[in-house]
């Protein structure tokens, strides 16, 4: 793949990390389509090391953005530890909550690591994730009562979210789509949904990402210097993203990104049926 790989199509690959890893849209979904129109005859497991590297770079956007929320949450889980005194308060509770969030998801990914390589990239099922997981969140933004904050959060909530989380293992399905999706069936207003969605990305895609980095430069991996370029952009496209996203979600529906991905998958449907594009 290293050989395969331009910078400026690693730099492609990092402003579509970035742009779309917090957005409700599938950040991997886009990567596959965009490898499939730039790459197609990529090695399917180097790549899957190649997005999980780079998410890297949006996640240090997300510990950039949210350092002192982390911070102080870290803080107060270690004193909680010894401390009973500290153990009422969100900070406490978050560290907790988020730890509790990650387990599903890394479970999950163990057992079908494999199949996340290969079978899970198709497209036919890329571009069924993306009606499908559109649909359920239009289901939530009319069911759900949007009147939980943070600090209604429960354990209960971190263990649906968490498992929500695990579901966007499937290309297609979208890991902030997936949560922010469970967070507001659970009742949380939007904003409280995306930060929390935001702060429990950090260990499962840290994990996934320091993971997969062991593979870069091997035979069909990406080389390093093609990998830094697209994270770095991604890092930065990244920044912007969550600051637009909040922004964005305190005033508005997410039913812009309902109707962008029932678009996208029907393109692709009908792309895939034409033979214009391959599936694998």
């Amino acid at each position: 793949m290293s050989a395969e790989v331009s910078v400026l199509q690693a730099a492609f690959y990092g402003v579509v990390q970035g742009l779309t890893e917090f957005l409700p849209i599938s950040s991997t979904g886009h990567l596959r389509i965009l490898q499939a129109w730039l790459n197609p005859d990529v090695d399917q497991p180097g790549f899957t090391a190649f997005t999980a590297v780079i998410q890297l770079g949006t996640m240090a956007a997300v510990v950039l953005f949210f350092w002192r929320e982390l911070l102080h949450v870290s803080v107060a889980w270690l004193r909680g530890l010894v401390d009973s005194r500290v153990r009422g308060s969100l900070e406490y509770r978050m560290g907790w909550y988020l730890i509790l969030a990650t387990i599903p998801v890394g479970v999950f990914g163990l057992i079908f690591s494999k199949q996340i390589e290969t079978g899970a990239r198709n497209l036919w099922l890329i571009a069924s994730a993306l009606i499908v997981l559109a649909l359920v969140l239009l289901v939530a933004e009319r069911r759900g009562t949007q009147t939980r904050t943070e600090e209604d959060i429960t354990t209960k909530d971190a263990l649906v979210v968490g498992v929500a989380q695990s579901l966007a293992l499937i290309p297609g399905v979208s890991r902030s789509g997936a949560t922010i999706t469970a967070g507001l069936f659970q009742g949380l207003d939007r904003v409280t949904a995306a930060r929390f969605s935001f702060l429990m990305s950090v260990p499962a895609v840290v994990a996934s990402g320091l993971f997969e980095a062991r593979k870069i430069g091997e035979e069909g991996a990406p080389g390093m210097g093609v990998t830094v370029v697209a994270t770095v952009i991604s890092f930065i496209v990244g920044l912007a993203s969550i600051a637009w996203l909040l922004k964005f979600v305190s005033r508005h529906s997410t039913m812009s990104f309902i109707v962008y991905r029932v678009a996208l998958g029907v393109l692709l449907l009908g792309l895939l049926a034409s033979g214009a594009v391959s599936a694998t």
